[in-house]
């Protein structure tokens, strides 16, 4: 019985055993009882040949460490000529070839940058927005509610951001999404999600589109639950090999030690010199 579930509840009282059965045309029978599947970050990225820009968050399989990635990818020639570099505790986005540059509004930022024990993660230039209201003492939340998704009709590409935060052994981490209602640029959809004390081996994956389109239509749900497994090597190796070898761009990974903070980081571009 595809997508369904079959509940057995035991009943002293009556006897006997009472039967539920669920049968859903869309969600599986465990998402909606609560308890979500737990995907495998490989098919996803296979069976996706335009995810767009993506954010992993998560826990090592074996607990001690914080996990992020994230990737670009892209159609056009200005999207694809970029690179990931090293700034700071962080990276930003640079031309390739700075001659084929054409508009670096939306595709030229700092994805990663660290605020004490907080490590940022985004899309765009939201990065500094984040980055610079947190260090006034506002929150996650406050700093992207002065944002709205990309002004890049007709896709109005949402804006997706995560925060990771390390302090004296504890891990929670926060995703956003910032998208219009429905491709309507007159309404900002703003969706928060947040994990305390995420399991070993388990993560959130969240990425600007459902599928390859035109429009590109926009995720939609909560952050995808995965698989975290495997060192930074491995782990950053099957992210890469997983994307779409066409539209892959660019990829970062960190693995932060929750009890110290020590980090340890890759960067892998399809462009190289």
């Amino acid at each position: 019985m595809e997508n369904s579930v079959i509940m057995t509840v035991e009943d002293g009282f009556w006897g006997s055993s009472v039967v539920i059965f669920y049968s859903f045309l869309k969600l599986s029978g465990l998402e909606r009882i609560g308890i979500m599947k737990i995907l495998s970050i490989e098919e996803e990225l296979k069976g996706n040949s335009y995810p767009g820009r993506g954010i992993i968050i998560g826990r090592s399989a074996d607990g001690k460490k914080a996990v992020t990635a994230y990737f670009i990818m892209g159609r056009s020639v200005n999207s694809r000529n970029r690179v990931f570099v090293e700034e700071g505790e962080g990276i930003r986005t640079e031309a390739f070839d700075p001659s084929k540059l054409s508009d670096p509004s939306l595709i030229i930022y700092a994805p990663v940058r660290v605020l004490g024990n907080k490590t940022i993660v985004t899309n765009g230039d939201q990065t500094d927005t984040i980055y610079e209201l947190m260090d006034r003492q506002q929150t996650f939340e406050q700093a992207l509610r002065t944002r709205e998704f990309e002004p890049d009709a007709p896709n109005y590409t949402p804006r997706i951001s995560g925060i990771m935060h390390i302090e004296n052994g504890d891990y929670n981490y926060a995703m956003s999404i910032l998208k219009s209602s429905n491709g309507n640029p007159d309404s900002c959809n703003r969706y928060t999600f947040a994990y305390n004390n995420p399991p070993a081996g388990e993560g959130r994956f969240i990425h600007t589109y459902l599928s390859d389109g035109d429009p590109l239509p926009s995720f939609e749900g909560e952050p995808k639950p995965v698989e975290i497994s495997g060192d930074i090597d491995a782990f950053t190796a099957m992210v890469w090999e997983s994307l779409n070898e066409e539209n892959k761009v660019s990829l970062f990974t960190r693995f932060i030690d929750i009890e110290t903070g020590a980090y340890e980081s890759r960067i892998v571009n399809k462009n190289v010199k």
